[in-house]
C-alpha cells in the first residue's frame, strides 16, 4: 500500500492507523501547493481533490477521506482492536466519533488556515471553535479513550486536529480532559514513529 500525505496535515491519522496496526506501507509526499508528489508525479491524477489523505491498495485501487481510510486500515488489521466490528453498535459510535471531529472539530480548525480570512471571519470561527471544545470537554467525563476503553482510529484523528491548535493562537490547555488526551496519544511508541515517518519527529 501507499500512503500519499503532507507533514503535519490530517493524513498524519492514517500513517498514525497503519503503524499502530503494523501494516506495511510506503509513504508518499504530496506538495499542496504544487500538486505533485515527491516523484515529480501529478498528484491530482491520483485523487483529482488534490488533497491527502489518498490509500492506494496493493491492486491500484485509490481510498481517500480520512474517516474511511482509517477505518479500512483498522479492518485489515482486527487484532489492533483499532475499530469495534463492523456491524455493532459500537462500530457506529465510533462512525459518530470520527463524523464529529471530521465535521466540527476538523472543519472548523482548518478553516482558519485559508489565506485571506479578515479578523473577523477569524474571531468568529476562533468563538465557534471554542463553544466545541469547551462542550466536548464537559463530556468527556473520565475517559481515558475516545470511546472509553482501548485506543481506535478516532484517538488518532482527535490528536491530530487538536495538534493544528497551536499554530492558529489557540492553547489546548485551556481544555485541561482533551489535553490529557492528547498527550497519552503522543506517547504510544507507533504514534511516535508514525510521526517521524511523515517528517514531524
Amino acid at each position: 500500500m501507499k500512503l500519499f500525505h503532507s507533514p503535519a496535515s490530517c493524513s498524519l491519522s492514517p500513517a498514525i492507523a497503519l503503524f499502530e496496526a503494523g501494516l506495511p506501507v510506503e509513504l508518499v509526499k504530496v506538495d499542496l501547493r504544487s500538486k505533485t508528489t515527491e516523484h515529480g508525479a501529478d498528484y491530482r491524477a491520483i485523487n483529482p481533490l488534490g488533497y491527502v489523505p489518498a490509500l492506494q491498495l496493493d491492486d491500484g485501487e485509490i481510498l481517500v477521506e480520512g474517516p474511511a481510510i482509517v477505518q479500512f486500515i483498522a479492518d485489515l488489521a482486527p487484532a489492533s482492536r483499532l475499530a469495534p466490528a463492523n456491524g455493532t453498535r459500537e462500530r457506529y459510535r465510533l462512525q459518530s466519533a470520527l463524523a464529529f471531529i471530521n465535521s466540527e472539530l476538523h472543519k472548523g480548525i482548518g478553516v482558519l488556515f485559508a489565506p485571506g480570512l479578515s479578523d473577523e471571519e477569524k474571531a468568529g470561527m476562533t468563538k465557534r471553535i471554542r463553544y466545541r471544545l469547551d462542550q466536548h470537554e464537559a463530556q468527556w467525563g473520565e475517559r481515558t479513550w475516545f470511546l472509553g476503553e482501548g485506543f481506535t482510529v478516532a484517538d488518532g484523528y482527535q490528536f491530530v486536529v487538536l495538534n493544528w491548535l497551536q499554530f492558529v493562537g489557540m492553547d489546548l490547555a485551556d481544555w485541561p480532559k482533551l489535553a490529557a488526551h492528547s498527550a497519552r496519544v503522543r506517547a504510544r511508541p507507533a504514534v511516535q514513529a508514525a510521526m517521524k515517518a511523515v517528517g514531524l519527529g
